[in-house]
């Protein structure tokens, strides 16, 4: 499947399904070599980037935010061609939407407060320097704003 495919798919998805496409999109690009843990800290750092309103309304709008996450950045010809890893960053996403919607206070929170993550081997941001929440794998998880739901 190449990444051009999947986000013309989300474009006609009903939102939700639209939106658990986005995000096992993005899973597999950002980490599909990484852990469980790795990747649903990906996922939440979308999903919490989603609930703040400030990079779009739906997932699909929060990961192809211009320079935000690899669906942005690859090239619309990449393949998703590793099975296995698909499959993994589907369940992932799902199951971190279904955290997700639960009551903040009932939520399984990996990355607490994290707004972004960088891969040192391949990025330098200019907000590198920000307040680290974790690091796992080859990611490290910041707190570069305090991102606030839009409704809540």
């Amino acid at each position: 499947m190449k990444l051009a495919w999947i986000l013309w798919l989300a474009s006609v998805l009903p939102p939700q399904a639209a939106d658990s496409l986005c995000l096992s999109t993005t899973v597999y690009l950002e980490a599909r070599d990484q852990s469980d843990r790795g990747q649903q800290a990906v996922a939440e750092v979308a999903l919490r980037r989603q609930d703040s309103g400030l990079w779009g309304d739906s997932m699909c709008d929060v990961v192809t935010a211009r320079k935000q996450f690899a669906p942005s950045l690859v090239s619309p010809n990449t393949r998703l061609g590793n099975v296995e890893a698909w499959s993994q960053a589907v369940t992932v996403a799902i199951e971190s939407e279904r955290n997700w919607a639960l009551p903040a206070s009932e939520r399984r929170e990996i990355v607490p407060g994290a707004s972004h993550f960088m891969a040192h081997d391949i990025a330098s941001p200019s907000w590198r320097n920000a307040y680290q929440v974790a690091t796992i794998g080859s990611h490290t998880f910041l707190k570069v704003q305090n991102l606030k739901p839009r409704h809540g």
